[in-house]
């Protein structure tokens, strides 16, 4: 038995891990050839597809000019130029980048530069507002902003409280804008919301417009608004930032997963010059205490420029618009299924419910499932009874096809 450790895996149940020797696009390989269809692009980082050539490129050459360097005081250019890029293709308020190295680390980052920027200025501003069934991460303050439940049951006497604000389910939009609005005017320091679709929360999607409003009532009452776009971003709901599509900009934003087009693990926070400065001083002590060992790292950096190159350089947007038309017919098709209900899809996300009682993230009906994907040639990894398909901007139609027929037919084990 392997001494490896997995995540969200429970290695009671003896289920199978299969090794992968290599990718290559959209799809997964073994040492036998055996091939599986990477549906949900590897835990939602993979953009491009696997062993992209040109992020490849600029692996091999900055590993061969600089691998690592400590980033306190000291820098590199992969991560000047980086910097440079995004702040160039984000809007004009935000000038700061924040580097770290994962969607986790750059939430922590964002609640602690939102904490701080009052602290500093000296207002008495230190609660978090968060929206219902949301996920930003799991370490401490990531789960503390999350929905609170199976992920992080055993871990309650740790986390700090927080704020919730009612989900903006259809029909019920003006009451979560009235309960910002009121959590708001106590004086809150920040909002954080995953915009336009909760991911780990059963990718739940709610309006461009209820987004919109939700970051007007921050602004009128001086509540900073943190957009986690480490899911929503680099393309995934259709345009390259999901607060894009509402006309937003966010005080705080984090960027992860599709950063380096998922080769690379990195993150950065951008924010805006006032959080910046409320934390410039001759006095040492009110520097911004927050790094890790592999920040901006050189070559998760060259990664990273490799991607926005790819951005500037090839049609992106139009593999974006392709897939998520394929995306919605697919869905559309499998909608009439009486086995299936609240068919919803966000630019290359989509997603449906399986109709079982007692469904949810435990759902005993999620690893069968898996497996019988698993078994097709499929990897797909459902959230509880929530099955979605979020695949490389690559995925070849007759693949994504495969994805779907796989999908029909395993509504069979509903029964």
């Amino acid at each position: 038995m392997s001494p490896v450790w997995h995540p969200f895996t429970q290695h009671g149940l003896g289920e199978p891990i299969p090794l992968i020797d290599r990718a290559e696009g959209a799809r997964l390989y073994d040492a036998e050839g055996n091939s599986w269809i990477d549906a949900i692009s590897s835990w939602w980082v993979t953009t491009h597809g696997h062993a992209n050539p040109r992020i490849m490129a600029a692996i091999r050459a900055q590993s061969e000019k600089l691998d690592q360097l400590i980033f306190a005081g000291w820098t590199h250019e992969p991560a000047e130029s980086l910097a440079a890029e995004l702040i160039r293709i984000t809007p004009d308020p935000l000038t700061r980048v924040f580097f770290s190295d994962s969607g986790s680390t750059s939430v922590e980052v964002a609640l602690k530069m939102a904490l701080g920027t009052f602290a500093n200025i000296g207002e008495n501003r230190h609660r978090i507002l968060v929206l219902e069934h949301s996920y930003h991460g799991d370490t401490i303050g990531a789960m503390s902003v999350g929905e609170r439940g199976v992920f992080n049951r055993p871990y309650q006497p740790l986390l700090f409280d927080v704020g919730t604000i009612p989900f903006p389910a259809v029909g019920r939009e003006q009451a979560t804008l009235d309960a910002l609005d009121a959590a708001c005017a106590e004086k809150p320091a920040a909002f954080i919301v995953e915009p336009l679709i909760l991911g780990a929360g059963g990718m739940l999607i709610y309006p461009a417009w209820v987004l919109a409003e939700m970051r007007a009532i921050c602004a009128r009452h001086g509540v900073l608004f943190i957009a986690d776009e480490v899911m929503t971003g680099w393309g995934r709901t259709g345009t390259r930032f999901a607060c894009d599509r509402a006309g937003v900009i966010p005080d705080i934003v984090c960027l992860s997963k599709g950063l380096t087009g998922g080769a690379m693990p990195l993150a950065v926070t951008l924010c805006i010059e006032p959080i910046f400065a409320a934390h410039l001083s001759t006095d040492r002590a009110r520097l911004f205490y927050h790094s890790s060992s592999y920040t901006a790292n050189p070559i998760a950096c060259a990664a990273a420029n490799a991607n926005l190159e790819i951005w500037r350089d090839e049609p992106v947007q139009d593999r974006i618009d392709t897939l998520a038309d394929a995306q919605r017919a697919h869905l559309a098709m499998l909608a009439a299924d009486p086995r299936t209900e609240n068919p919803r899809a966000l630019g290359t996300i989509a997603a449906f419910d399986v109709v079982q009682p007692g469904g949810g993230y435990l759902s005993s009906l999620a690893p069968r499932l898996a497996a019988f994907y698993r078994e097709r040639g499929a990897l797909i990894r459902p959230l509880g009874n929530t099955v979605y398909v979020m695949p490389p901007y690559c995925t070849s139609a007759a693949d994504l096809a495969h994805v779907w027929e796989t999908i029909a037919a395993s509504l069979d084990l509903v029964a």
